[in-house]
């Protein structure tokens, strides 16, 4: 049972449990170059452990950005310890349609062109692609083009499924 080698690996500790963890040791060097987390994973492919970084900045990441991530947290997990098992660092860009996966991704992002898929239809659409103006704790508002014409949508933040980067064409 994959619950069972997990907790094995990690003293009883929950995957989620660890990779928060690894979130709270990277937070920091993160934070001491401007660069914003996107996501982290930590996961068992092909009989390999791998840690996945996706971090980001305003303006965009470079390979440079990602080698100083990749040597600072290497070297604060190699201090620390905190991954009894072998696996590889990965750091990278989460990519041109990257996911908007929590506050601090959206909120960064205002004035950008996003892609939002809903759980429930609004206005007869399931799906809408604008330019994100606004974040609340409850709410997103995007501009978006109706037949040539920019029309405001608020969407309930309970209603949507992803929300990601897009490209305009």
């Amino acid at each position: 049972m994959l619950t069972l080698f997990i907790a094995d690996y990690f003293g009883g500790m929950s995957l989620d449990t660890k990779v928060e963890e690894l979130k709270a040791i990277l937070q920091p060097i993160l934070e001491q170059h401007d660069f914003f987390l996107v996501d982290l994973e930590l996961v068992h492919e092909h009989g390999d452990w791998y840690l996945r970084v996706y971090a980001d900045k305003k303006g965009g990441i470079s390979i440079d950005d990602c080698a100083v991530i990749s040597e600072e947290y290497g070297e604060k997990l190699d201090e620390l310890d905190p991954i009894e098992p072998a696996y590889y660092l990965e750091v990278s860009s989460p990519g041109a349609e990257r996911p908007l996966k929590n506050d601090e991704s959206l909120t960064n992002y205002v004035d950008d062109y996003v892609h939002v898929s809903l759980y429930q239809k609004l206005n007869g659409e399931k799906a809408f692609e604008g330019t994100l103006t606004q974040v609340t704790d409850t709410e997103i508002t995007l501009i978006v083009k109706v037949k040539n014409l920019k029309k405001q949508v608020e969407i309930s933040r309970k209603n949507i499924a992803k929300i990601r980067l897009a490209i305009e064409f």
